[in-house]
């Protein structure tokens, strides 16, 4: 397969309102995701290397890995706070940042949306404190939901999918999206919520 220009990976980020994250559970050589429309063409692709003590984590437009598109770049070896930069491979600009609020992230997953000044816009939010407390504690087969907000404003949703053998997440973005939210930092948010899962389980 050629490699794809930037225009191309950008209509295909902006062309659906619904994407499915697929990664497979048990890899022995690191994790690898899936990025699908509901067209089932696939739009990032990545492979992240196991026992890697500082992410460094590429999403690619292809499975060959001929077109990198977004780089997600952690600061520090990986602790209950990372902070990971996001950056467009064509043009090697900050695209924001996505930071995990550690000691909350125990009973229930936020994160915080910053742009690229390190200004926080937004949040990402596990849906209840209820279940959020029955999946980590009494079981973990309960999917997790979360919503994505910029300016208290909802503009996207994440929601896993129960599967012993294959971590899937729905990303929809929602009505109020347009305008509020870079999709590059909406893609990588769900690569880290599906490799952060991972290492939860």
């Amino acid at each position: 397969m050629t490699a794809q220009t930037a225009a191309t990976v950008q209509e295909a980020m902006s062309k659906h309102t619904r994407y499915l994250i697929r990664r497979k559970v048990f890899t022995l050589a690191g994790a690898k995701f899936h990025i699908y429309g509901p067209d089932e063409q696939l739009v990032f692709f990545s492979k992240m290397k196991a026992f890697k003590l500082r992410e460094d984590i590429r999403l690619y437009a292809e499975e060959e890995m001929t077109t990198e598109a977004i780089s997600i770049q952690a600061r520090q070896i990986i602790d209950f706070s990372a902070s990971y930069d996001v950056f467009d491979s064509f043009t090697g600009t900050k695209v924001g940042a996505l930071r995990r609020k550690g000691m909350k992230s125990l009973i229930k997953d936020e994160w915080i949306i910053m742009d690229a000044q390190d200004r926080e816009i937004g949040m990402i939010v596990e849906d209840s404190m209820l279940l959020a407390l029955i999946r980590r504690f009494l079981i973990r087969i309960i999917p997790q939901d979360y919503v994505c907000t910029i300016n208290n404003v909802p503009v996207c949703s994440f929601r896993q999918h129960f599967n012993p053998f294959i971590f899937k997440i729905t990303m929809d973005f929602l009505p109020g999206e347009k305008g509020l939210l870079d999709r590059r930092l909406a893609f990588a948010a769900g690569v880290l919520l599906g490799a952060i899962e991972g290492r939860q389980d």
